[in-house]
């Protein structure tokens, strides 16, 4: 039963999908408050020991990866990229400059699937999402459960880098017992 306050996650989703549209509207503020998680991240003593990283290649609305992916290249870090899978599953496959990437049936930039390549042990993984409370180390999806699955399977030093649109106080969605937690969240005030 949900609280006075609480919405489901759809229309939470919803939502957090207008205010990064609206965020994607302007730019330059994007960008400036991208750069600041970005110098965080790269600051941060987890990435500057981390030699295998894994996250996703962002579309559209959400943070830019490509200059995280990048500066892990440059600091010859291994990056691994996952690939939908049947039965709502990822594969973590390995990523250079040179891989191909091919769009998936949810329009996301992946690399192909090799089973001899896949991993699923890293240094830190970098978790996307929609909405996340810090103070409880909880955050909202897309949708589909693929990371909490993951997660479950094969638990990982876990971090997510928050937009000021995306962070919330309180939680205002249902959290369900197969929803995992993420240990680290790097922000800027609101």
């Amino acid at each position: 039963m949900k609280g006075v306050d609480e919405m489901d996650k759809k229309q939470v989703r919803q939502q957090q999908i207008q205010q990064l549209t609206a965020l994607a509207q302007i730019p330059v503020l994007k960008q400036a408050q991208s750069e600041q998680l970005y110098q965080q991240l790269v600051a941060s003593p987890l990435w500057q020991q981390a030699q295998r990283v894994a996250l996703t290649y962002s579309q559209g609305i959400e943070l830019d990866t490509r200059p995280v992916i990048q500066q892990a290249l440059a600091a010859g870090k291994q990056v691994y990229l996952p690939r939908v899978m049947p039965q709502r599953q990822m594969a973590f496959m390995p990523y250079e400059a040179t891989t191909r990437l091919v769009k998936s049936k949810f329009g996301l930039q992946e690399p192909a699937f090799n089973e001899a390549t896949a991993a699923t042990e890293f240094d830190l993984m970098l978790v996307p999402g929609l909405a996340f409370v810090p103070s409880h180390h909880l955050r909202l999806g897309f949708g589909g459960g693929y990371y909490d699955r993951f997660l479950a399977k094969y638990p990982q030093r876990t971090l997510s880098l928050v937009l000021p649109v995306q962070q919330f106080e309180t939680v205002t969605w249902p959290v369900e017992p197969f929803d995992q937690k993420v240990q680290i969240f790097l922000t800027i005030g609101k």
